[in-house]
């Protein structure tokens, strides 16, 4: 896992600006420093810092003032972030207290969840940061499930990203992976992001997704490449001696069935967005439409597995070259793959997940997947910023 990380400073010389009193019900403008008083502080540097009481010269309630990375916790921020940075990068709380122990920085298992929950809390969604750094929208949304293991049962966790930036956008936790859902999942991510296209693999759920929000839809090349080569690989040997005799009645010979699959991986590997290449993949099909579907509890003949398959590809064709004619916002191009989205995957939820037996909480599952991405998100900057999540 590659990560940034700029841990939270402690200044025990910097204090905030008193401006009046806390309490909102008061709204006292008038303060007057009561009492400075020592303040024990678990810290990789610091033992103890000094506190300042300021009383209110309305409502005469009084409130303490901390320096810089400190709060009312007996543990400063620099040490949270400590505790979450090493969590994240692997070790789990039990191991993590043990190595602060060690460091000679104790800080209890309890201490060091509560860290990684509140810090995980704070990044609640990654999609605003996302639509700044894209100047307001996000043209080409990435998406893609995954599942990870809570409690004993297994939850569905989609995970978007700006298919142009690799940007991670959003990692959320969806009933299943239906039409349906994954419909109402894409539709939220597009009217807050602003999207046009719909990056994503060859899964249905997807195609219905993007046909029902109104998007265009780039399938990943790389995956339709795979399936279709693997495809050929794995009936050309049947073909090449018509093993069933099912091509003959319709009047294709072995030698056009396997041509036929030839030319179907190499159009699916130019991937060229042409009127010829879509009249090919419909004359190939349009050769094996006379084959006809399986009794029941009968297997699928030769000519029928190439009907069916040809049928895919050709109605397929539009969503696969779509990347080589789409132009985003100031000129933006994308590679017509979803790696942008498997890296995210395999990143920030499960680089960390394959360490664990398992989440024991829901939460967690989005705390730690969503604190991970928001690092990442930040490698191309100067890092980031752990005093921004840690109060």
């Amino acid at each position: 896992m590659r990560l940034t990380l700029i841990l939270p400073l402690v200044d025990p010389e910097v204090y905030p600006a008193v401006t009046g009193c806390p309490d909102t019900r008061c709204g006292g403008q008038h303060v007057q420093h009561w009492q400075a008083v020592a303040k024990p502080l678990r810290d990789t540097q610091i033992q103890a810092v000094v506190a300042h009481r300021y009383r209110c010269v309305r409502c005469g309630r009084t409130f303490r003032v901390y320096p810089s990375g400190v709060s009312h916790d007996q543990t400063s921020a620099r040490l949270k972030g400590v505790a979450v940075m090493v969590y994240v990068l692997g070790m789990s709380y039990g191991a993590v207290a043990t190595a602060l122990a060690a460091l000679g920085w104790p800080l209890s298992k309890v201490a060091v969840y509560d860290a990684v929950q509140e810090a995980g809390a704070v990044v609640a969604g990654l999609r605003r940061g996302a639509v700044q750094r894209g100047g307001g929208r996000v043209a080409a949304l990435g998406a893609d499930l995954t599942s990870v293991r809570c409690a004993g049962r297994w939850l569905t966790v989609g995970v978007s990203v700006d298919a142009v930036q690799g940007t991670a956008l959003s990692i959320d936790i969806l009933p299943n992976g239906e039409a349906a859902t994954l419909a109402a999942w894409v539709a939220e991510l597009a009217s807050v992001l602003g999207a046009e296209l719909l990056v994503s693999d060859d899964a249905d759920g997807f195609k219905t997704a993007a046909d029902e929000n109104g998007l265009v839809q780039q399938v990943c090349k790389a995956h339709v490449g795979r399936n279709t080569a693997a495809w050929v690989e794995a009936i050309a040997p049947a073909l090449t001696a018509d093993a069933d005799g099912s091509l003959a009645p319709i009047g294709v010979t072995a030698e056009q069935a396997v041509a036929d699959c030839q030319q179907l991986l190499r159009l699916v590997t130019e991937r060229q967005p042409t009127p010829e290449a879509s009249a090919t993949l419909a004359a190939i099909h349009h050769r094996y439409r006379g084959a006809p579907p399986p009794a029941k509890g009968e297997t699928m003949a030769l000519a029928y597995r190439l009907r069916l398959f040809s049928l895919d590809r050709w109605n397929l064709w539009p969503r696969l070259p779509r990347y080589r004619t789409w132009t985003g916002p100031d000129g933006a191009t994308m590679d017509g793959t979803n790696n942008a989205c498997e890296r995210a995957i395999g990143w920030w939820v499960k680089e960390r997940y394959r360490t664990m037996r398992g989440y024991k909480r829901l939460a967690s599952v989005l705390h730690v997947s969503r604190l991970s991405a928001a690092m990442g998100n930040a490698l191309d900057g100067p890092g980031f910023a752990l005093a921004e999540v840690i109060a």
